[in-house]
């Protein structure tokens, strides 16, 4: 190791027993996981190491976590970036850690058996980290392991296993209550169902609604097949045809879909947001560039990732018991797709 090195290295091993109120010789036997340390002091040093990103004791550093990403992870990887944004965080705060990182992409249940033998058979893999996966059989799986696992953007409703989300029913909420402040009492809310958190999103439009004394109708409902804008427009544009313009604002369970019902709304001669409001959740970095900027709620994509690392670490550690779910915080951001509503009544389209 260059004397620089040794140095830093010094200087934190100081800092940690400074803070612990402990020798340097403790600390480091405390972190190398050697006898002779109470077990109360040994927890405090580990904690305050981990709070100041101390590199990993030998007998953790030297174990891999096996990353499980979901066959929807991976489309969402190339499609709309949120993934993309996850794993940056992750894989940013393993390199900052010392954690060696092993991608297991998984597309079915033959994948997904196989990985969990691997991880099961193979001794350097010390925790595991699955990426947006809500099958039961999996969950199950991972469940009897008897390694620390932690599932990140999704979460077991058994509370077998530790996850990290973000709140996307408060994420949902604080949307929904934004337009209902800009005077909206129709606002259509549109989804792709199947995923847990996305049912989270739903949840928080509907609690939104109820708390202000609206009608949470199911035909202000509107499901989509896909995340692609261009079926977001579709639906936007067929809903209006058949049923005219019985909502003043739309939110969407992603920004994509927000994106493609600003086109629809345009294609057919309204205006955003004079006649229609529209508001995201996910603030990718693209919805600051549309035409108008979309408001949207910002969900932490990279410390979702930074986060179920260190929560992993801490279980490695024996430092994260019993088991829990952690929810990240998610904020409003204010852009030009949002307006007061001025004349509640059927909008007509411009010409």
């Amino acid at each position: 190791m260059a004397p620089d090195q040794k140095k830093g290295r010094r200087t934190r091993l100081d800092d940690i027993a400074a803070r612990c109120g402990v020798s340097i010789s403790t600390v480091s036997r405390a972190l190398a996981g050697e006898k002779g340390v109470r077990p109360e002091i040994r927890k405090l040093v580990l904690e305050t190491a981990s709070a100041v990103s101390y590199a990993l004791p030998a007998s953790v550093a030297g174990k891999k976590v096996m990353l499980v990403a979901s066959g929807a992870a991976m489309i969402d990887y190339v499609r709309n970036q949120f993934t993309l944004y996850v794993l940056e965080g992750l894989n940013a705060r393993a390199a900052a850690l010392g954690i060696e990182m092993a991608m297991r992409p998984v597309a079915d249940k033959t994948d997904e058996a196989r990985v969990i033998a691997e991880m099961r058979d193979d001794a350097s893999f010390g925790g595991m980290l699955i990426l947006t996966v809500d099958e039961e059989d999996m969950l199950a799986a991972a469940a009897g392991l008897g390694k620390p696992v932690v599932l990140v953007n999704t979460d077991d409703p058994y509370m077998r296993l530790s996850s990290v989300t973000p709140c996307n029913r408060s994420a949902a909420f604080i949307a929904a209550e934004r337009l209902i402040k800009a005077g909206h009492e129709r606002i259509l809310f549109m989804l792709r169902p199947g995923r847990r958190t996305i049912e989270r999103r739903l949840e928080g439009w509907r609690d939104a609604l109820l708390h202000h004394g609206l009608q949470a109708d199911a035909e202000l409902v509107l499901e989509v097949d896909d995340w692609l804008p261009e079926l977001g427009a579709e639906a936007v544009t067929r809903l209006v045809r058949d049923k005219g313009l019985s909502f003043t604002a739309i939110l969407t369970a992603g920004d994509s879909l927000a994106n493609g019902a600003v086109h629809g709304l345009q294609a057919m001669g309204y205006a955003v947001p004079q006649d229609v409001s529209v508001m995201g959740i996910d603030d990718l970095p693209q919805s600051a560039f549309l035409n108008p900027p979309l408001s949207t709620v910002h969900i932490p994509m990279r410390e979702l990732g930074a986060t179920a690392l260190d929560l992993l670490r801490d279980m490695m550690l024996g430092l994260a018991a019993p088991r829990r779910r952690v929810e990240l915080a998610c904020h409003l951001v204010e852009r030009g797709s949002v307006a007061t509503v001025s004349h509640p009544q059927e909008v007509a389209p411009q010409s």
